[in-house]
């Protein structure tokens, strides 16, 4: 955060100096900059790109930086009204409308403002990300042979090969398609296992972004109860009986946002009634490898277990490494692998080649190890600080489950509490939450909110975040 914080700084600061330079006038050099305000090289040139961004400054390689110059007047807008009658005339023929919401993931992928303590990121911080292995694995991936060709449509060979190994059973690489994160997977996998106006049932509550592909592919989510040991076996049961459906999206292993992982004896269960119902289980397993240093051996995935093609597997890389390096995994048997492909093939055509290349160095790296095995010390490490603090400052805030894996708290807030009221209390008091409305596909039992320990510095700024979120609740729930 201390870096964030000193690129806004110096990004103001130079925002104030700007009238001094004529239009088109070059600023000081970089090193002039680094000298006089004494920041790092890396400081100067994202606050020279914020600038830029904001059409303030253009950077010229070799050249240097200089004030941008007046924009010409462009053209009145034309008038797009009619996109409005165009966009929804074909609507009368859809039985559940396809609308793209996109504020539940916004919330988890937007970057705070500067100052802001990001308790709502999905990724891993900086100081968390294999930065230094990941850029060696992309250096020497740029230099094998091929490496900018095209892939094989299915992913190469190899790598295929590892994801297969890690879901274990009786999977191979040749069941497995390499996709571009998981985010794609299960757009991929809903549209494949699903017509438009089906019901698609879902854990309650559930990760905002699969609600928000389930319904821009017309599909109606239908929520089954999750509790401490996972979704309830006989509420899926039912649901299944209920609805018709023919699809259950589920992570049984640190469930978001509850952190809840399915209990061996429901294992088998939802095999067996999504088996007895003609449905496929969709099994997103996102942070298999954010496990917590005291968590014992894990469960193999549900894919391990299921010899009949019950169930759709993706795994991902992402959240174990880095925001942009998204390589993913769907792993399926029998006829709906093809249909995967095909939907994947026109879709995207295939992920580049260089960055699978990438992910194959990484994995097959000391540095992969070496890296799995310090996050998993890193995790738990703030899981304790963050609970220990929440149980010292905010013990209003229940706290059913403590997770053994994944990088976030699912908190209960006292009965009658405002959600939006606390989650802007909180951002003036610069920590920014993800509220729980999103996470639940009906009305949900109570008001929640989610809290990331994975997407900030460091102990010492979940503490402080816990101070400032003390100061919100003591705002809205007095």
């Amino acid at each position: 955060m201390q870096q964030r914080s000193s690129v806004g700084e110096l990004a103001e600061q130079l925002r104030r100096e700007l009238d001094r330079y004529s239009p088109g006038g070059k600023l000081p050099s970089s090193r002039a900059l680094v000298e006089r305000f004494r920041v790092s090289p890396v400081t100067v040139s994202r606050a020279l790109a914020q600038l830029g961004a904001e059409g303030l400054v253009v950077t010229r390689p070799g050249a240097g930086a200089f004030r941008a110059r007046p924009h010409t007047p462009q053209t009145p807008a034309g008038d797009t009204s009619w996109q409005q009658v165009a966009l929804s005339a074909d609507g009368s023929a859809d039985v559940v409308p396809r609308t793209v919401d996109p504020w539940g993931v916004v919330v988890s992928l937007a970057a705070p403002p500067p100052g802001v303590l990001e308790f709502n990121g999905g990724y891993l911080h900086s100081s968390l990300q294999p930065e230094r292995a990941m850029a060696a694995a992309l250096a020497r991936a740029g230099r094998r042979p091929g490496a900018w060709g095209r892939p094989p449509l299915e992913g190469l060979p190899e790598l295929r090969e590892w994801f297969a190994r890690g879901i274990g059973g009786a999977v191979t690489a040749a069941e497995v398609l390499i996709a571009a994160g998981g985010q794609a997977a299960l757009a991929t996998a809903l549209r494949a296992l699903a017509p438009p106006g089906a019901p698609v049932l879902v854990e309650s509550p559930t990760y905002p972004g699969m609600l928000a592909l389930a319904r821009a592919a017309g599909l109606r989510p239908v929520p089954v109860p999750v509790d401490p040991d996972g979704v309830r076996p006989d509420l899926l049961a039912d649901a299944f009986h209920a609805t018709g459906a023919r699809v259950f999206v589920c992570q049984p292993l640190f469930q978001n946002p509850t952190g809840a992982v399915l209990a061996p004896d429901r294992r088998a269960e939802v095999l067996r009634i999504a088996r007895e119902a003609g449905a496929f289980v969709v099994e997103d397993d996102f942070v298999r490898r954010l496990v917590h240093a005291d968590a014992g051996p894990l469960p193999r995935p549900l894919a391990a277990d299921d010899p009949d093609g019950v169930v759709v597997h993706v795994g991902s890389l992402t959240k174990a490494t880095a925001p942009s390096f998204r390589v993913s995994a769907l792993a399926a048997r029998g006829p709906v692998l093809e249909r995967l492909r095909a939907i994947q093939v026109v879709d995207s055509f295939f992920v580049p080649r260089p960055l699978q290349e990438a992910a194959l160095e990484l994995v097959g790296s000391p540095a992969w190890t070496r890296h799995l095995r310090a996050l998993s010390a890193e995790l738990k490490t703030r899981r304790d600080a963050m609970t220990g603090a929440l149980a010292r400052h905010l013990p209003e805030l229940a706290l059913p489950h403590i997770p053994s894996g994944g990088y976030h708290l699912w908190l209960r807030l006292p009965d009658g509490t405002d959600e939006a009221a606390l989650t802007a209390a909180a951002l003036r008091a610069d920590v920014a939450l993800a509220p729980g409305r999103p996470y639940f596909s009906a009305e949900p039992p109570a008001a929640h909110v989610r809290l990331s320990f994975a997407a900030v510095a460091g102990t010492g700024e979940i503490a402080e975040g816990v101070r400032r979120l003390r100061a919100a609740c003591d705002e809205v729930l007095r």
